[in-house]
């Protein structure tokens, strides 16, 4: 037990600096981003949405540096999982959700087609070079398109909404926020990584599984935190942005960077066990809250359904997973 105490801080300490950090890169990146003129619906879909998704990628690029691509994989499906169960179910639980933006109806469609074009490239079973540039270049091809339809566009109620978000720093203080974020973020993802990896063989189970519990949500917590408070404040374009746009950039940018820095098979479980759990989640939150009678809307009731789908899959998970 002794042996697990430095592995178990290490995942505690790791994960409040992820919190902590991706809270304080987001602030600085987003009030440098207004210093320089950029629109707050483009700081709101891109630095705040890459700035949610930062402990993931983080933690997936210092896995993939260590040579754990499991933890990775794992933490990319574990993060969407989590972001649509835990995060959505929860935040619905707390308040009902009714949201009004005619650009989160472009980005549920968007997330699916994501979802469907990692599937494509996963099925070989294995997560190479070049799977990992597609997806990567899919990220920067969607960030691109999503930035050209936010000049587009006129008024939508998701830009007042970043409005109200977006900090005002002088341009000395949002950089040194930005820097200071970062440094956090790295040092967290490297603690956290360091103690899930001792604690998975400790425990005799598979870097993946490891990815898919502490780590999925650790990771998840900035979006649950984000989500919560902006439905609080009355801002469900946000809250359900947050998780729609974070799980873009994890099957991009966190299923990506391992395809390119350790290019692996895939463990069976993730694309035959995990994956399904993580589409069929997507397709009911599609079909609860997209509105095809009315207004879109998740109720509480259907939060719990999300909750309680999410706390199932765990407990399947923890009863089903072999020992590595």
């Amino acid at each position: 037990m002794t042996s697990l105490l430095w592995p178990v801080a290490a995942v505690v300490a790791g994960l409040g600096l992820l919190i902590w950090g991706a809270d304080r890169f987001v602030h600085g990146a987003a009030a440098t981003a207004r210093n320089l003129g950029v629109r707050p619906m483009i700081i709101g879909l891109t630095v705040v949405g890459f700035g949610t998704s930062a402990p993931e990628i983080l933690v997936s690029l210092i896995a993939s540096w260590q040579g754990n691509p499991g933890v990775a994989v794992g933490n990319a499906l574990g993060s969407n999982i989590a972001n649509i169960g835990l995060v959505m179910g929860g935040t619905a639980l707390v308040v009902p959700l009714v949201v009004n933006s005619d650009t989160l109806r472009r980005e549920y469609p968007l997330m699916f087609i994501v979802m469907l074009l990692a599937l494509v490239l996963l099925m070989d079973g294995h997560l190479g070079r070049l799977d990992g540039a597609l997806l990567l270049g899919a990220l920067l091809f969607i960030g691109w398109w999503v930035v050209s339809l936010g000049l587009r566009r006129g008024p939508d109620p998701l830009e007042a909404e970043f409005e109200h978000e977006i900090p005002q720093l002088g341009m000395g203080a949002a950089v040194a926020w930005t820097l200071i974020g970062l440094v956090v973020l790295v040092a967290g993802s490297r603690g956290l990584v360091w103690g899930a990896v001792e604690i998975a063989r400790a425990a005799g189970v598979s870097d993946l599984v490891i990815g898919l519990t502490i780590i999925a949500i650790g990771t998840s917590l900035p979006e649950l935190a984000a989500s919560v408070m902006s439905a609080v404040k009355k801002e469900p374009d946000l809250a359900l942005g947050n998780v729609i746009g974070s799980n873009i950039f994890n099957l991009l940018a966190v299923l990506g960077i391992p395809g390119l820095l350790a290019p692996a098979a895939l463990d069976p479980d993730a694309l035959w066990r995990d994956y399904p759990v993580m589409l069929g989640l997507g397709v009911a939150l599609y079909a609860m809250a997209y509105g095809f009678r009315g207004p879109p809307r998740l109720e509480r009731w259907q939060g719990g359904l999300l909750l309680g789908a999410f706390l199932g899959y765990l407990l399947a998970l923890y009863l089903t997973a072999a020992p590595a």
